[in-house]
């Protein structure tokens, strides 16, 4: 869900670089630029802030694991090149 006072910031920007003359015209402008603010951004694909963290979280919680997987694995090899020898 998006956040209502984002939406009300960027429609008040939108709003603001509108010509004064237009700006007049439309007494609901502000009102307008919102509704299709908030339709347009609705049908994007778009994650929460805290949905987003979450994830990046996950993520580096994750490239941690592999990191020291590897290193293992590396530890591993050499133990077993040196048990074997190198050409095995």
């Amino acid at each position: 869900m998006l956040d209502i006072r984002s939406i009300d910031e960027l429609a008040r920007r939108v709003q603001e670089a509108i010509p004064p003359g237009l700006r007049e015209a439309g007494g609901d402008l502000h009102k307008h630029i919102r509704v299709g603010l908030q339709t347009g951004l609705g049908k994007l694909d778009l994650v929460t802030r805290e949905e987003f963290d979450v994830q990046r979280a996950v993520l580096l919680r994750t490239r941690e694991k592999v990191e020291l997987l590897e290193r293992m694995v590396e530890l591993l090899e050499a133990r077993l090149e040196a048990f074997t020898g190198p050409n095995h």
